[in-house]
This record gives structure tokens, sequence and C-alpha cells, in this order.
């Protein structure tokens, strides 16, 4: 979320404009730099295990409200309704840790070790009724290292998610429909 507003805030060129944070935590770090960066928030607490249906209620009327055509979800760590999807009924974004379709949900790192992969990466998506299976707006592609661990593998990836997300949320903006793919340098053809 942080490397979104900075680059809407900081690129004079940039199709969109960070209008409202929204968050089912109210102690996100995320809430501070908004406030920060003069970025209205909106919060309601969820506690572990309790109902997302109050939240989602005002989460939507919060949205419809502020006239939000576009949310990426960034840190968010729950599943959104289809109702919600449908109500909201405007492009819902998301970055996944993983190459989708693989590893859809939790664990993403750890699973990709277990199964021997030799690449790993991240995806950014629309978000449907179904979990992490929207349409892939771009990909970014990295090689595992050799004896790394699913925590190496998440820190080494997180600039790369950062650089893929902005790029996304930039093309989809401009709707010019262009999907994106980011290889590591590290990732070269082996003869």
């Amino acid at each position: 979320m942080m490397a979104l507003i900075k680059d809407m805030q900081n690129e004079k060129e940039h199709p969109g404009h960070p209008k409202l944070v929204v968050s089912n935590n109210i102690n996100a770090e995320g809430l501070v730099f908004a406030k920060q960066h003069s970025i209205e928030t909106f919060t309601f607490n969820v506690e572990k295990n309790q109902d997302m249906s109050v939240f989602e209620e005002k989460t939507l009327h919060i949205l419809k409200k502020k006239k939000i055509d576009l949310v990426c979800l960034a840190g968010f760590m729950k599943i959104l309704s289809e109702n919600f999807i449908k109500s909201f009924s405007k492009p819902i974004l998301n970055i996944h840790p993983s190459l989708l379709p693989s590893f859809r949900g939790l664990n993403t790192h750890q699973r990709a070790l277990n199964a021997g992969c030799l690449i790993h990466g991240a995806t950014v998506h629309q978000i449907t009724k179904d979990l992490d299976n929207g349409p892939i707006l771009g990909q970014v592609i990295m090689k595992i290292a050799v004896k790394t661990t699913a925590k190496k593998m998440e820190k080494d990836l997180l600039p790369k998610e950062h650089l893929l997300y902005k790029t996304v949320l930039r093309e989809f903006l401009k709707e010019k429909g262009r999907k994106i793919l980011l290889i590591d340098p590290e990732v070269e053809p082996q003869n």
C-alpha cells in the first residue's frame, strides 16, 4: 500500500490518485502512513474469526459515498465475500505471492520450496468470487536460490512485488489492457 501511494503521489503523470485507505485493523501501520500523506482513512476493527459482513457493509457504504472507482488490496488478509464483490461492482486488484494459478492461498513460499520449484514470484490479479483465481494482470518471476528459506524468499520477493504492483496499477488505470511480466535478471535460460 505504501509503495502504491508513494508512486501515485510522486509520479506527475500517474493516472491514479489515492483517496481512501480502509483497514479492518485499527492498529495497522498503513493507517499512520496514510494520515501522514493526507489520505483519508476508514477503519472498522474485525477480530480473528469474527463475521466480516458488518465490516463489508460499512466499507461498501464508504466506498460508494467517496465515489471510489478501484480498490487495491495490499496486506488485507481476509477473503471478501461474493456479495461484497458484486455490490461494489468495480475492479478490485490484489497481489498474491506466487505465480498463479500455482499455490493459491497461504504459505506460498514454503509450498514452492516443498514442491521443489526452481522459480517463484508474485501475481497481480483482479478479484473474483473464487480465491486467487481472477484474471492475471501481471507477474514477476524470480529464481529460487539454493538452500534458501521461505522467510528469505519472502524478503527477496517483496521489492519485486512492489515494482510489479505499481507497474500493473499504472497500466490498468491507463486502460490499455497490457499484461505485465517482470523477470528478475538472475533468471537466465540454462543451456
